[in-house]
């Protein structure tokens, strides 16, 4: 076996490159990082390109077994000394093992109400860490996915993936413009429900939400602007008791799809 040693590699090099978002979308290439992660892409189906990993650190039978898997389904593994990991990973005790992943191609018009029925669509979301989260929560609420509108935080940043656990890898998420976006909804029988600080219309109140439907949410600092508004079938606001005036996006946006969870349950058994 064939040890990589010297950080200046040109396989090393390109994966370390991809700490950028410049070459990520250049290349079309992403890196994901931790037994757990690559363990669920692995599972989903994704494309790798290649795994680099070194024993200095990997103590994991379950991750030497994902090599040997990887390996025999024809993935190029290369092994490092544990210096030049090191000089790949983000993590500060990083567990061993990284692997270079192909951007899924996926497009607004390949989703629709039968394979996309509960969305999430975020407009100009900047915070990789909530956008990890809400890939999270969408997951556990068992929605079908996630719409980026306009100029947002790329998706397979690493804080993102991590914050996913994994859930990227099973749900679509597509970059769209918001003009784009419009026009697909109105294509779709979609209900849209938007939240907005403007709304009376209390969450709680809400007895049930159509399907299908998307959740539209503005972003961190604005929130929905009324061209944004303007294309929701409904307004609704969570209410706020403290001093604060809004909630964390990646909050904001477990508490509503938890609650839509439970009255689209309703709906569905009736």
């Amino acid at each position: 076996m064939t040890i990589i040693t010297s950080r200046s590699n040109a396989k090393i090099k390109a994966a370390r490159s991809l700490r950028g978002r410049k070459a990520r979308q250049k290349s079309g290439l992403f890196l994901v990082e931790g037994i757990r992660h690559i363990g669920e892409a692995l599972e989903a189906g994704a494309d790798f390109q290649s795994i680099f990993y070194t024993t200095d650190f990997l103590r994991s039978d379950y991750a030497h077994k994902l090599i040997a898997d990887a390996s025999q389904a024809g993935i190029p593994c290369y092994a490092t000394t544990g210096e030049v990991f090191l000089s790949l990973a983000e993590k500060e005790k990083p567990q061993g093992i990284l692997a270079v992943i192909n951007r899924p191609q996926l497009d607004l018009n390949d989703l629709n109400p039968e394979n996309f029925p509960r969305g999430v669509a975020l407009v100009s979301p900047q915070d990789p860490g909530n956008l990890g989260t809400i890939l999270r929560t969408i997951d556990a609420v068992g929605a079908s996915g996630l719409l980026l509108l306009e100029e947002s935080v790329d998706p397979y940043h690493p804080t993102a993936i991590r914050a996913s656990m994994g859930t990227i890898f099973w749900h679509p998420v597509v970059s769209v413009k918001f003009k784009a976006f419009a026009s697909w909804v109105q294509q779709h029988p979609y209900n849209v429900y938007g939240t907005s600080a403007q709304s009376s219309i209390d969450y709680r109140q809400v007895e049930r939400y159509q399907m299908p439907n998307i959740l539209l949410m503005g972003s961190e600092r604005q929130g929905l602007d009324q061209i944004h508004m303007n294309l929701c079938h409904s307004l609704i606001h969570l209410p706020m008791h403290g001093r604060g005036r809004s909630l964390n996006l990646g909050v904001a946006a477990g508490v509503m799809l938890f609650d839509m969870m439970d009255k689209q349950d309703e709906l569905d058994t009736n």
